[in-house]
C-alpha cells in the first residue's frame, strides 16, 4: 500500500530580536549617501535612470558637470559605481571628492588593500562608520585625516593600540563614538584620546571596565571643547572627576555599575553647564535625582529603567521646569512642552488625540524651530538617549512592560523613525523589531503591541525608511517589517501599502545584511496563503532562489532565511511551480548538499519536502529525484545531530518515496538503514521528528524489496513502539508502515514476534483516527490470512507470545478485534434493508455509513488488491467482511486512486468473485453488503481509463 500524502509542513515563522553584534566578513565596500541625500529613493534608481532614456530621449551626456555631481550625491555607492562605468566623464565625476565626505563600512570588508585603494577619493571625507577591530586597523589607511566624525559597532576586540593609533593620525576628530562592549579598551586609551584629540566634542564609548580619574582629568584637560560625554555600560566609572567636566552639557551614565550616586549627584549637580544627563538602567535613587534636578542649570534628566528609583518614585520631588524621563512620568507630555512651538492649539489635539503624532516630522521641526542654537542639540542628545534606551529595555524583554510600551514607548519609537540622525533611525527600528517579540524560539508576537506600531502609522514609516538608500536604515526597517508580519493583521496592512514589492526589491541587494532582513520578512508574509500570489508577482521567487547563488558560503543568515521563506512558498501548488522554474530546486539541493549550518540545511529539507508533495499535480517530486546528490545528501541529513534537520530530511524522503524511481534510488542510497536508525532513536524525540521517520519507512515499504530489507535492519520493533505512541499522527502513520510490511510473511512473523498483535489491537479498537483504525486492521489482516502460517511452522516465540496462547491465541485476538472494527461501521438495520431489496438508496446509505474518507487518498499494488480478492475466498468470515470492507473504501466515488483500483480489480477477475459473495447465502452479512457496493462503485468507476500514477 503507497503511503497516503504527507500534509505539507505548517508554515514556519522566523523572528530575531536582538541587535546582531557581529557578523561573518562580508565582500563589498560601499558608501553612504551625503548628509542632504533625497529619502524615499528606490535602490532600481539606475533602472529607473534607464527608463526615462528610452521614453523621453534624454542627452545625458550634455548634462552639465555639476548637475550630474548633484545627481551622484543622491545614489548610493553601487548606483554611482553603475553610472561610472558608463564613460571616463562620468567615472571622473563619481571618483570627486566631494562626494565621499561620509563612508559607511559597516557592512563591507576594510583592510589594508581596500584602504589603499579608496585613500585618493578620501581627502575629503568627515564621517565614517564602522564594525569591528579588523577594518578599524586599516582606517589609517584611508589617509582621511580631515576626518571629522568616527563611529564604530561591535568593538568588543578594539584594543588601546589600535585605538591610539587612530587618534593620533586624525587629530580634526570631533565626535568619536564605539560601543558596545569595548571591554579591551582602558583609560590609558582615554588619555591618548584626549592628547591626540584637542578638538573632540562628544565622546561616547560602551561597555569599559574602568573609566578613571586621570582619563576624565585628561579630556577636561585636553579637550576644551568637549560638551558630551558618554561612558555607558561600564563597571566602574570616577564619578568624582566628572565635577572637573566644566563644558560638559550632556552626560550619559547609562547603565553604568558601581557608582556612589550620593557623591555624582553632589558633583554633577554643581556642573555648571550641564544641561541634561541619562541615568538609565542605573541603581540611582530617589534623593540622588531629586538633587539633580535642583540644580539650576540642569534641564532633562532620563531614568528610564532604573529599579530603585521606581520603587520610591514618590520620594521624588519634581519642578515643573524639568524633565524627567522616566516610566512612572508622563514624559511624552512633558517632551512637547519643551517645544511648544510644535504643538500650538491647531495641531496639539490631532498630535495627541491618539497618542501619536499626525504630522510625523511635527516633533522633530518643533525642536528645530527653537530660537535658541541649544534646542539642536538637545534635541539630537534627547533623541540618542531614548533610542538607545528603549532599545536596551526592549533587549531585556522585562515581564510587566505593557503599560509603558502601549502608552509612551511605542509613540517615542515611532517618532523616533522620523529623525535626521541615521543612527536614531536604526536604533528605533531596531527597538520596534525587538519590543514586539516576546519569545523569540516560539516566534511569539504581542498582539497589541503590533497592532499598536500598525495604527501609529508604523508600517508606513517603515517601508520609508526600507526605501531609502542607506543600506543600514534598509536592514533594520526590513527587519521591524519581518517580526510585526507575525500578526496576520500587520501583515495585511505590509501588503496592502506595498511592503512586499519592496521586500522583494531589497532581497535584490547586493548587501547581504539587507537581503538577509528581506527575505527574513518574505519568509513570515508567506506564512499561510493570503501573500503568497503576491510574493510572486513581485518577483521575489526568483531574488530568493538567487541568494542561494549570490551566498553559497559565510551568508548563512540570508540562507536560512531565504530558504525558509522557498519553503513556505513551495507549500503552495502554483507558486511551487514557480520555485522549481527559477531554478529552486537546483539551489535548494545545493544547499542541502553543501551547506554545514544546521538552520539552513533544515529549512532546504523542508523546502525540498514541500516541493516533493505536489507529486499528483506536477513534476517537482521527479525533479527533486533527478538532481544530482539530492537523494543522498537528504539521507545524511536524517544522521544530523539536529532533531529539525532529521526531521525535515526524513519529511523529504517521505514525500519523495511517492515517486517509484526515487523510491527505488532512496533504498540504493542507503535510505532503508538511516531511516530504520532514526526510526530506533526517536522514542525521545519530538511528534513531529517520529511521525515523519515512520512515514518515510511506509514509503519505502511500498517496495517489497524495500519491505524486507526494512525488516531485515530491524524496523519492525521501533515501528510497533510508535505504534504505541499517544499521538494520532505518529501511530497512525506507523500502523500504515506495518500494514506494508505484514504483506510480507517473514515481516508479519516478526511482527508477532516484537509483540506488535496486542499494540495493532490497541490501536484498532481504541484510536480516535478512522485511519489508524482501518490500517491496524488491515495489517491483522494480512498477518493472519494464512500467507504466515507455512513461515512459522516450526518457530519457537518468545516467553510472552507463548504464555498468550502463541499464534492461536494471537489469531483469535486479531480475528476477535477485525470484526469489532467492521462492526463499528456496520448499522445493522440498514444493512438488513439493504440486503432485501438492493435498492440504490439503502445501497448508497451503508456506503457513506461505511465510508473512511482519507482512505480515498491511499493506493493499492496490484499484488496488494489481488490479496483483498484472494481473502474474499477465505474460509474466515471475519476476513471476507475486512476484505470486502476494505475494497468499499478503495473504490468509493471521488476517491483519489478509485479508478486505478477499478483497473486493477478488473485485470484480477475480481467481478466475479464480488458477485458470488454477494449472492451466497452462507456469507456474513457485511461481506454480501460491502461486495453489492464495490460491484456499484466499478459501475460509477469505469476501468477502461484507469488513473496513472506519476
Amino acid at each position: 500500500m503507497r503511503a497516503k500524502a504527507r500534509d505539507l509542513d505548517t508554515m514556519i515563522r522566523r523572528v530575531r530580536r536582538k541587535t546582531v553584534q557581529a557578523r561573518d566578513k562580508p565582500n563589498v565596500v560601499g558608501v553612504d549617501l551625503k548628509d542632504n541625500a533625497k529619502e524615499g529613493l528606490e535602490p532600481t534608481v539606475i533602472d529607473d535612470i534607464n527608463l526615462l532614456d528610452e521614453e523621453q530621449g534624454a542627452d545625458w551626456i550634455s548634462i552639465p558637470d555639476d548637475t550630474l555631481v548633484g545627481l551622484f550625491g543622491l545614489l548610493n555607492y553601487r548606483d554611482r559605481a553603475s553610472l561610472a562605468s558608463v564613460c571616463k566623464t562620468w567615472r571622473r565625476l563619481a571618483a570627486s571628492s566631494c562626494l565621499w565626505t561620509s563612508l559607511d563600512l559597516r557592512a563591507h570588508t576594510l583592510d589594508a588593500v581596500m584602504a589603499s585603494s579608496l585613500a585618493g577619493r578620501c581627502k575629503n571625507l568627515k564621517r565614517l562608520r564602522f564594525r569591528g577591530a579588523g577594518p578599524a586597523s586599516a582606517i589609517v589607511g584611508l589617509k582621511a585625516r580631515g576626518l571629522r566624525d568616527l563611529s564604530g559597532d561591535v568593538c568588543r576586540d578594539l584594543s588601546d593600540a589600535t585605538l591610539s593609533m587612530i587618534a593620533a593620525r586624525h587629530e580634526s576628530l570631533e565626535s568619536l563614538q564605539l560601543g558596545p562592549d569595548c571591554e579591551r579598551l582602558t583609560s590609558d586609551a582615554i588619555r591618548v584620546v584626549a592628547v591626540c584629540c584637542p578638538k573632540l566634542k562628544r565622546l561616547r564609548l560602551s561597555g569599559l571596565r574602568d573609566v578613571d580619574g586621570d582619563a576624565i582629568g585628561s579630556l577636561v584637560k585636553m579637550c576644551p571643547n568637549l560638551i558630551e560625554l558618554g561612558f555607558l555600560d561600564c563597571l566602574a566609572v570616577n564619578e568624582g572627576a566628572l565635577g572637573a567636566a566644566t563644558s560638559l552639557r550632556f552626560l550619559s551614565l547609562a547603565g553604568s555599575r558601581n557608582l556612589s550616586w550620593n557623591v555624582a549627584a553632589h558633583v554633577l549637580s554643581k556642573l555648571p553647564n550641564l544641561y541634561a544627563i541619562d541615568v538609565s538602567r542605573t541603581e540611582v535613587t530617589a534623593g540622588a535625582v531629586t538633587r539633580l534636578l535642583g540644580a539650576p542649570q540642569l534641564k532633562v534628566l532620563c531614568a528610564l529603567s532604573c529599579p530603585t528609583l521606581e520603587d520610591n518614585s514618590d520620594a521624588v520631588s519634581k519642578l515643573k521646569t524639568k524633565i524627567l524621563l522616566a516610566r512612572f512620568t508622563d514624559f511624552v507630555k512633558d517632551l512637547d512642552s519643551l517645544f511648544p512651538r510644535a504643538f500650538r492649539s491647531d495641531t496639539r489635539s490631532s498630535v495627541r488625540e491618539n497618542g501619536w503624532s499626525s504630522s510625523p516630522s511635527a516633533w522633530r521641526q518643533g525642536w528645530a524651530g527653537r530660537e535658541e542654537d541649544r534646542s539642536g542639540e538637545v534635541m539630537e542628545w534627547v533623541e540618542w538617549v531614548l533610542s538607545h534606551a528603549l532599545l536596551k529595555i526592549a533587549e531585556s524583554n522585562v515581564p510587566g512592560l505593557d503599560n509603558f510600551w502601549l502608552k509612551q514607548g511605542t509613540e517615542v519609537m515611532l517618532r523616533l523613525l522620523k529623525s535626521k540622525q541615521e543612527d536614531v533611525q536604526e536604533k528605533g527600528a531596531t527597538a520596534l523589531a525587538t519590543f514586539v517579540v516576546i519569545d523569540d524560539e516560539n516566534a511569539t508576537v504581542d498582539k497589541a503591541r503590533a497592532e499598536a506600531v500598525m495604527k501609529g502609522g508604523g508600517i508606513a514609516s517603515l517601508l520609508d525608511l526600507a526605501k531609502s538608500c542607506r543600506e543600514g536604515v534598509q536592514a533594520e526597517a526590513a527587519k521591524a517589517i519581518a517580526n510585526l508580519s507575525v500578526n496576520t493583521e500587520v501583515a495585511k496592512t505590509v501588503a496592502t501599502e506595498g511592503g512586499i514589492r519592496i521586500l522583494a526589491a531589497l532581497a535584490k541587494s547586493p548587501n547581504r545584511w539587507v537581503a538577509e532582513e528581506a527575505a527574513g520578512g518574505l519568509w513570515n508574509l508567506s506564512v499561510g496563503e493570503d501573500h503568497k500570489g503576491a510574493i510572486a508577482e513581485a518577483g521575489a521567487i526568483e531574488a530568493l532562489v538567487e541568494l542561494a547563488f549570490k551566498w553559497p558560503s559565510g551568508g548563512e543568515g540570508v540562507l536560512e532565511r531565504a530558504a525558509g521563506a522557498l519553503a513556505n512558498l513551495a507549500a503552495d501548488d502554483k507558486c511551487s511551480t514557480e520555485v522549481a522554474g527559477a531554478g529552486g530546486v537546483h539551489a535548494l539541493v545545493m544547499l542541502a548538499r553543501f551547506c554545514k549550518h544546521e538552520g539552513v540545511q533544515e529549512q532546504a529539507a523542508r523546502a525540498l519536502a514541500n516541493l516533493a508533495a505536489h507529486g499528483d499535480s506536477n513534476g517537482n517530486n521527479a525533479a527533486v529525484g533527478k538532481e544530482i546528490g539530492s537523494l543522498e545528501a537528504l539521507v545524511q541529513l536524517t544522521c544530523s545531530s539536529h532533531e529539525g534537520v532529521r526531521q525535515e530530511a526524513a519529511g523529504a524522503l517521505w514525500n519523495l518515496s511517492f515517486d517509484d524511481r526515487n523510491r527505488e534510488a532512496i533504498a540504493a542510497a542507503g535510505g532503508v538503514e538511516a531511516l530504520v536508525a532514526l526510526a530506533q532513536s526517536c522514542s525521545s524525540g519530538s511528534q513531529g521528528l517520529q511521525e515523519r521517520a515512520a512515514g518515510a519507512l511506509w514509503g519505502l515499504s511500498v517496495s517489497e524489496a524495500n519491505s524486507i530489507a526494512i525488516g531485515r535492519e530491524g524496523g519492525v520493533a521501533p515501528l510497533i513502539a510508535l505504534a504505541r505512541s499517544d499521538s494520532e499522527d505518529v501511530h497512525e502513520t506507523a500502523a500504515g508502515a506495518l500494514w506494508n510490511l505484514a504483506f510480507n510473511p517473514g515481516n508479519a512473523l516478526k511482527i508477532v514476534e516484537e509483540e506488535g498483535v496486542p499494540a495493532l489491537v490497541h490501536l484498532c479498537s481504541s484510536s480516535q483516527s478512522k485511519m489508524a483504525r482501518f490500517m491496524a486492521a488491515l495489517a491483522l489482516a494480512y498477518m493472519f490470512d494464512g500467507r504466515m502460517d507455512e513461515v512459522a511452522a516450526g518457530v519457537v516465540l518468545c516467553e510472552n507470545n507463548a504464555r498468550g496462547g502463541g499464534l492461536d491465541g494471537a489469531r483469535k485476538l486479531a480475528m476477535r478485534n477485525i470484526d469489532t472494527f467492521v462492526q463499528a461501521f456496520s448499522d445493522q438495520p440498514t444493512l438488513q434493508a439493504a440486503t432485501v431489496s438492493w435498492a440504490p438508496s439503502f445501497l448508497a446509505a451503508v456506503a457513506e455509513s461505511a465510508r473512511i474518507q482519507e482512505a480515498g487518498h491511499l493506493r493499492c499494488s496490484g499484488a496488494e488488491v489481488g490479496r483483498f480478492v484472494a481473502m474474499l475466498k477465505n474460509g474466515s468470515a471475519v476476513l471476507r467482511g475486512c476484505a470486502a470492507f476494505a475494497l468499499l473504501q478503495f473504490t468509493m466515488p471521488g476517491g483519489r486512486h478509485a479508478m486505478h483500483h477499478a483497473g486493477l480489480l478488473q485485470k484480477a477477475g475480481a467481478g466475479r468473485v464480488l458477485r458470488a459473495v454477494a449472492a451466497a447465502a452462507t456469507a456474513p452479512l457485511q461481506a454480501k453488503v460491502f461486495s453489492r457496493i464495490v460491484m456499484r462503485n466499478l459501475e460509477l468507476c469505469p476501468s477502461d481509463t484507469p488513473q496513472a500514477f506519476p
